[in-house]
């Protein structure tokens, strides 16, 4: 394997710092669902109030059949038709505890650069004219939105990736398998590294975009459809990126290595990470990029282009997101099934999956085709390749909700040599991408490198991935060559956990 292979692996200590961050945001998340509830609670009591005053009047025959010059119910009751001056603050309390949370999400929406949408939402709310908070708001959103420009350089924007991080390299780094460790020191990174680098691209001014903002199919006047370019409107001095992730499986050989096991849906509705102790016992955590990234986004809404998050690249022969999915784990009968499967449950393994998939992706996570193999598709056959996709088709994309769009090229290859030039370089490779085209495929992502890398045809668009990781990270620290002073310092970043040189295979 090449240095884009799949890798792995933790077991031991290391969590207590993310654990920390994580219950702390988990905490904070409660307060606010808390203080949220009693808002929500207060109103319906008293809705519930007006509701009884009203009855109670109807009841002692405050209507037309009353008795000429019999006195109102309750003062209460008197007061319902009268403005805020005139006492009525249980229709004052119920309409601001409503557009204050409308405010409060119509501000998320401005801070990720999704003006029209907060400007609608205040809108939205019914007398919102009159309310000098709504309206100053309004000023505000449009304010910010003067200041956004289209991006000028759609063709040069960076694509960076990782692969599963590592929780700490006191352990991963240390295991007694050299081979494991030189592979984990090579490809995978750590969450200090990741942290760190995100912070410093934020500082730096990089928002995270869809790789759908930057082209988009659009149906042309004749009914076909033509891969074009879309606009992004930030800021000046604002640089949009893209993010992915490899290998999202929480592979077998990686247990017990130092690393998640599985990413489920906590409490609050989110998505964390779980850790099988040895001992038994599963703790939670953000242990891995996707919950960390959501930590990130959720302290800094702005990092987020219109609630853009990252690509999750799956491969299908170990099951997904840490869930045993995989037909042979049910089979006696399959080549590749071992006594100690009988435990799992694949079934239920694949209910959760779906479940945690369909949350990721209502939080705007994207996932895309790893080959179900973590097969190289360039030197694989036709016939080879097909049989390795149609089981990505039918074992991994129905977890995922189908439509799956995009594919992420295992160990950085695509589909022949040469193809960089496009998928008409060759008959081989054309007929290979006109299936891949046929499964529904319109973006493709090899490795590449340089700063940026894209192309753009009629039926579909590519991007070249930056990886992130030990060896590149050592390249420039040791002088090497620095391929990422424009993203962070590596100096900064770099795990001293590490074993050094950092070896490429």
């Amino acid at each position: 394997m090449d240095r884009y292979g799949n890798r792995g692996g933790y077991s031991g200590g290391g969590y207590r710092g993310s654990a920390s961050r994580a219950r702390e945001l988990r905490r904070r998340k409660r307060r606010r669902r808390a203080i949220r509830n009693r808002i929500i609670f207060g109103c319906v009591v008293l809705l519930l109030i007006v509701g009884i005053v009203f009855l109670i009047r109807w009841l002692v025959g405050d209507s037309e059949d009353a008795p000429e010059g019999s006195a109102p119910a309750s003062g209460a009751a008197e007061n319902t038709q009268a403005g805020p001056e005139a006492g009525g603050e249980t229709a004052a309390g119920t309409e601001a505890a409503d557009w204050q949370a409308v405010l409060a999400e119509a501000d998320i929406h401005c801070q990720q650069y999704n003006y029209d949408v907060a400007i609608q939402m205040i809108q939205g709310v019914e007398g919102y004219e009159d309310i000098p908070e709504l309206t100053a708001a309004i000023t505000r959103y449009e304010e910010e939105k003067s200041k956004a420009v289209p991006y000028e350089n759609m063709s040069e924007i960076t694509h960076v990736f990782y692969h599963t991080l590592v929780i700490d390299g006191n352990v991963t780094f240390h295991l007694d398998d050299p081979a494991k460790v030189k592979d984990y020191n090579q490809v995978m990174t750590t969450i200090d590294e990741f942290n760190k680098i995100t912070q410093e691209m934020y500082d730096r001014g990089y928002v995270l975009v869809d790789i759908h903002d930057i082209a988009h199919l659009e149906t042309q006047p004749d009914g076909t459809e033509k891969m074009v370019w879309g606009t992004i409107y930030l800021p000046e001095g604002k640089t949009p990126f893209v993010l992915s992730q490899d290998d999202v499986s929480y592979y077998e050989y990686m247990e017990g290595d130092g690393f998640a096991s599985r990413l489920v849906i906590d409490e609050d509705g989110g998505i964390t990470n779980e850790i099988d102790q040895e001992d038994g016992t599963v703790i939670r955590g953000s242990y891995d990029m996707v919950p960390l990234l959501e930590d990130f986004i959720e302290a800094h809404p702005d990092f987020s282009y219109r609630g853009a998050r990252g690509i999750i690249a799956l491969t299908g022969y170990n099951g997904i997101l840490g869930y045993r999915t995989a037909p042979k784990y049910g089979d006696p009968t399959d080549s590749s099934y071992l006594e100690e499967y009988a435990s799992i449950d694949v079934e239920y393994e694949r209910e959760q999956a779906t479940k945690v998939a369909a949350r990721m992706q209502e939080l705007g996570w994207r996932f895309a085709s790893h080959s179900w193999g973590h097969r190289d598709y360039g030197a694989l056959s036709f016939e080879e390749m097909k049989t390795d996709a149609q089981k990505w088709e039918d074992q991994v994309e129905p977890l995922l909700g189908g439509n799956i769009d995009t594919i992420i090229f295992p160990f950085g290859a695509d589909l022949g040599t040469g193809s960089w030039r496009g998928y008409d370089h060759s008959e081989s490779i054309q007929e290979k991408y006109q299936y891949l085209d046929s499964l529904g495929f319109d973006y493709y992502c090899p490795v590449d490198g340089a700063q940026y890398w894209e192309q753009m045809k009629d039926g579909y668009f590519r991007q070249g991935r930056r990886n992130l990781d030990g060896i590149r990270m050592w390249w420039a620290v040791s002088g090497e060559k620095d391929t990422l002073s424009d993203l962070f310092d590596a100096s900064e970043v770099f795990d001293p956990s590490r074993p050094t040189p950092v070896e490429d295979l």
